[in-house]
């Protein structure tokens, strides 16, 4: 008896079970702080980890592409995975010590009473 998928090629680009290899069944990330726009930066100087049970291939490119700043949006862009995926494996090298996460420049969490108060006295006097 034959299965109605004998024959078909295999797709290259089938990415549906990798994932969820890659984060070793977690669909979720563990850290909330990590969002698209959080900048990732690699901590170890030469941009290389030490040799360390549990890194994935995708973990090693992640910390060699953060060796210059980069926002979770670009990783993803790079590893061609979806963005939980990636804030999951973020989330493993800022466990291991090997990443710091940032907001970007200019962003704060909050605001500022007083810079608020100066555009609406400025729009006021237009």
């Amino acid at each position: 008896m034959s299965h109605w998928t004998d024959g078909l090629e295999p797709d290259a680009d089938d990415t549906l079970v990798r994932p969820f290899t890659i984060t070793r069944g977690r669909t979720a990330p563990g850290r909330s702080d990590v969002e698209l726009i959080t900048v990732v930066t690699t901590i170890a100087p030469d941009g290389e980890p030490a040799p360390r049970p549990g890194l994935e291939p995708e973990h090693r490119r992640i910390i060699r592409q953060c060796r210059t700043p980069a926002v979770v949006a670009e990783v993803c862009a790079d590893l061609n995975l979806p963005v939980s995926v990636t804030k999951i494996l973020v989330g493993d090298l800022l466990q291991f010590g090997l990443v710091t996460v940032r907001p970007p420049v200019g962003r704060t969490v909050g605001f500022d009473r007083d810079l608020l108060q100066a555009v609406r006295d400025g729009l006021e006097r237009l």
